[in-house]
């Protein structure tokens, strides 16, 4: 217990929030419930960090437990306020990928991301008062797999929108298309997408799966392709194929400049991109401009990988002994705001290297990505019971190699097997592309979310280095009650949480305690 007189001293130093009076509680009560919600403030505050929620689900078969996965991680990711965020009147456009070949079956759902997943997603957001009609559940590849993956029933279930949107240009109806200039595109410069995508008053999610694909794996930066119409989504054909759209929606140089980038980036180093021939290296490039292109005008509010099991092989076909795909029980969802930094270590968890994969070389000389190395990308793991982030050295999570058939090495006396890890040691020193984390200069101390509060919040606070740190709840007579952090950690932000389910209404003390500083702030329970 701190003594009564000190702790009234340290609040007056310390406090940068001020204690609520009687009048402030009553007042607190009359707020009405939340016009908007929104991803939550730590996820958003920390757009280059990476998250990862552990689920529990034994088999992929087991529905019930991965809707719950998915319920749990809405109702912990996505909040409620009253402050400005996603108005609750928005749509919410959701970019699952649910590309099948004909005639899978369930069993082999492994390629899609998983349509229970994305129910209880839509459930957890639709607490805030939205409708099932405010869903659109939007994909333009294989409408024919619709029923197979388990989409059509779940779109019934949920009230969500889903429609066979796979006529072309031309024969699509316009009221079913948003046209987005590209202002900095080097293949395009304007994009059809399947509305609400990218239209006024929606809210896009992008949820992907965890599994190989021919372009490596085919992560959130793809997967928000099959929201394109038909010709403009066929970004993965060749240099020198035609993809049959518009010739005014091509910028001029096009072809020309991909060649020039290829080239430039072979002569870089780029891994791989010595490959030859149509599924060569200039393939990749040619790919990668436009999903560029794509990824510099569509905006998602959060972008996920669903990897509560992983595929390795792209669509029936596999490294397995049948020569199919092969799924594992992964039991992780990996998500953030940025889709390139998400790929990234999705694609290290899948037990590959990151920096010999050169779309996400191409997105950082782009400017949609700030890091290639997976080591300074900052990783937490994210607790949905309690709503903490925990800050994870990446060498400490479980990866779980995921084979693929990309750019083989099988040329020049090379003899890498179809399917492969593209695991190959990179030297990130030497590349000289992205930035390094941004280190803050002191320790801080934010107010906790939600506040007033009722039973749980989350408190966040950030080292400017390692060391030793001691986290102290208090009551409104000077006793300490709850202790929440209390030893080593690394530098960066941090969340907790308090549970304040025994406690009373009213006012409590946080403080935070870091070498010989001490900061201290007040928040309010309000039951």
């Amino acid at each position: 217990m701190m003594n009564r007189r000190l702790f009234l001293q340290t609040m007056a130093a310390g406090s940068a929030t001020l204690a609520l009076t009687p009048a402030d509680l009553f007042a607190h009560k009359s707020i009405p419930a939340g016009s908007y919600f929104g991803v939550h403030p730590f996820v958003e505050s920390h757009p280059d960090a990476v998250f990862i929620m552990r689920t529990n689900v034994d088999v992929k078969t087991n529905s019930l437990a991965i809707r719950q996965a998915g319920e749990d991680f809405g109702k912990s990711v996505f909040v409620g306020m009253t402050t400005p965020g996603i108005p609750v009147t928005h749509n919410v456009a959701i970019k699952p990928n649910i590309v099948m070949m004909p005639n899978a079956t369930v069993e082999a759902k492994g390629i899609v991301t998983d349509a229970y997943f994305v129910e209880g997603v839509i459930e957890s957001i639709k607490r805030f008062g939205l409708t099932g009609n405010q869903f659109y559940l939007r994909e333009v590849n294989d409408p024919g797999q619709f029923v197979n993956s388990g989409y059509t029933a779940m779109a019934e279930r949920t009230g969500a929108d889903l429609r066979k949107l796979d006529a072309p240009i031309g024969e699509i109806s316009e009221d079913d298309i948003v046209w987005v200039d590209v202002p900095q595109g080097q293949w395009f410069n304007k994009i059809p997408f399947l509305r609400p995508v990218n239209a006024p008053d929606t809210w896009l999610l992008n949820i992907a799966k965890f599994k190989t694909h021919l372009m490596g794996l085919s992560l959130c930066a793809k997967n928000i392709q099959g929201a394109i119409a038909i010709p403009y989504v066929a970004h993965c054909t060749y240099y020198k194929d035609d993809m049959s759209i518009r010739a005014e929606h091509v910028q001029p140089d096009a072809k020309a400049h991909i060649l020039a980038n290829y080239e430039r980036h072979k002569a870089d180093g780029y891994p791989r991109w010595d490959r030859p021939e149509n599924d060569g290296g200039l393939w990749q490039e040619t790919w990668a401009t436009r999903c560029m292109d794509n990824n510099s005008v569509t905006h998602p509010g959060l972008h996920i990988i669903e990897g509560v099991y992983g595929r390795e092989g792209p669509f029936l076909a596999g490294p397995g002994p049948d020569g199919k795909g092969v799924d594992q029980m992964t039991n992780m969802i990996i998500f953030g705001k940025n889709p390139f930094h998400v790929d990234n270590i999705g694609i290290w968890l899948a037990g590959h290297e990151p920096g010999n994969f050169g779309y996400l070389h191409i997105a950082i000389e782009r400017g949609l990505a700030n890091l290639l190395n997976p080591f300074n990308i900052p990783v937490y793991e994210w607790n949905a019971n309690d709503g903490s982030a925990v800050r994870t050295p990446l060498a400490n999570l479980q990866r779980y190699p995921l084979r693929t058939q990309y750019l083989q090495r099988n040329y020049a006396g090379q003899q890498e097997s179809e399917w492969h890890l593209v695991n190959e040691p990179y030297d990130y020193g030497t590349t000289g592309i992205g930035r390094e984390q941004e280190v803050p200069r002191t320790f801080a101390l934010k107010q906790n979310f939600p506040n007033p509060f009722n039973p749980s919040t989350s408190i966040e606070y950030v080292l400017p280095r390692a060391g030793k740190v001691r986290l102290e709840v208090y009551n409104v007579y000077g006793d300490a009650i709850a202790v929440l952090e209390d030893g080593f950690r690394p530098q960066g932000a941090h969340l907790v949480s308090w549970n304040a389910a025994r406690r009373a209404s009213g006012i409590y003390f946080y403080r935070l305690l870091f070498e010989r500083g001490s900061i201290v702030k007040s928040m309010l329970v309000l039951k």
